[in-house]
């Protein structure tokens, strides 16, 4: 029984033993956890960005049509004439001067041939008339004729240089009309609309071909109010085509009203020649006004939420809070920041979506090998 009992002391002391073992491993690992969960929340990593000063053009965006510069609208000025020749058609580039079309001539050659049959026959009654005045005159001191004789003859020379300047006007007339049969270009241009038809009787007035004058298109920018103040002819427009390439233009003129259902107003662009753009077609386009020195972040790190702008400001302990910004213009990969940053602060510069108010992260400086922020962990490479 001795040995028994001296043997009981040692056991119970090892029991002891290793219950306090055992409860300093527990302890051990479960503040190795704590460590290993707080470092793991610590462990977002993400690079910073701050405020920079950037160069952004001034521009103010519009659309509009594109218009001819002037159209002339080429007519006939004969009635009932009929059209024999058509030597033109849309799209055809014109000199002035250049034939166009023609009438059928014959009708208007004759009544021109009579014109002139009787302006010859005027000529000739009037040198006849013209010699008895002469004869007349020679015998007025004489007395061989009567004063009413002398006066007769005066007064009938006279009346054949009134028909004589009748038939002249007459043979003018119809040399006007003969010319009204060939239509020329009034100037140089683009044909840009044809109603002429060969065979074709035309009432007076009656439009046969519209043209582009010179060729010379404009945009004609429907602009705002407060935008148009803003603008001066000579500054220099871009124009976005439908292959994306810009057309150069530049500011002629600004109109002198405004609409005032919409409450803009015309800018009138000129226009380089350039297969690209048509007469009629609808395009956007900017105008350039200088440019400005702004403060700028990358687009990546400003949030959009509910019209909102949001940027993940990062504090001095590691942790970011959700500031509301003022933003601007976007240029390229950079984004206007008007308000609600210093120049000192620091922002998420990308992945801030994947973060909450609060949340800590881990800052690297760009460039390095940061690893991307997903559901508020790290992502596995």
């Amino acid at each position: 029984m001795k040995r028994l009992k001296g043997f009981a002391l040692p056991v119970a002391g090892i029991a002891s033993a290793g219950l306090i073992l055992m409860l300093a491993l527990s302890m051990a690992k479960s503040q190795d956890r704590s460590a290993q969960e707080d470092a793991g929340h610590a462990a977002l990593t993400v690079t910073a960005a701050g405020l920079q000063p950037a160069t952004m053009p001034l521009r103010i965006a519009a659309g509009g049509n594109i218009m001819a510069w002037q159209e002339a609208s080429i007519g006939t000025e004969a009635s009932g004439m009929r059209l024999v020749e058509v030597r033109v058609n849309v799209g055809d580039a014109v000199r002035r001067g250049q034939l166009l079309a023609s009438f059928a001539a014959e009708t208007v050659a004759a009544e021109l041939a009579q014109a002139r049959a009787a302006l010859a026959e005027a000529d000739v009654a009037l040198a006849d008339a013209a010699a008895n005045a002469w004869r007349a005159r020679v015998l007025q001191e004489s007395g061989a004729l009567s004063a009413q004789q002398i006066q007769q003859y005066m007064l009938a020379e006279r009346a054949v240089q009134a028909r004589l300047e009748a038939a002249r006007a007459l043979e003018t007339v119809q040399q006007v009309k003969l010319a009204q049969t060939r239509i020329h270009a009034p100037d140089d241009g683009l044909i840009s609309a044809r109603s002429a038809s060969v065979g074709a009787v035309m009432p007076a007035g009656q439009e046969l071909f519209r043209l582009i004058r010179g060729g010379r298109l404009e945009w004609r920018a429907e602009v705002s109010a407060a935008d148009l103040a803003r603008l001066r002819p000579g500054q220099t427009v871009r124009l976005a085509s439908a292959e994306g390439s810009p057309i150069e233009g530049r500011l002629r003129k600004l109109a002198p009203v405004i609409d005032l259902q919409t409450r803009n107003g015309l800018a009138y662009v000129d226009l380089a020649p350039d297969s690209r753009v048509r007469a009629g077609m609808f395009v956007r386009g900017e105008f350039e006004l200088g440019t400005d020195e702004v403060m700028t972040l990358p687009q990546s790190a400003v949030l959009l939420h509910e019209g909102f702008s949001y940027v993940m400001r990062i504090g001095q302990d590691s942790r970011v809070t959700q500031t509301k910004v003022i933003a601007g213009r976007h240029f390229g990969e950079r984004i206007e920041i008007v308000r609600g940053l210093g120049v000192e602060d620091r922002v998420v510069a990308s992945g801030a979506a994947f973060l909450g108010d609060g949340d800590r992260v881990r800052v690297v400086e760009a460039g390095s090998s940061a690893v991307s922020v997903l559901s508020g962990r790290e992502a596995q490479p």
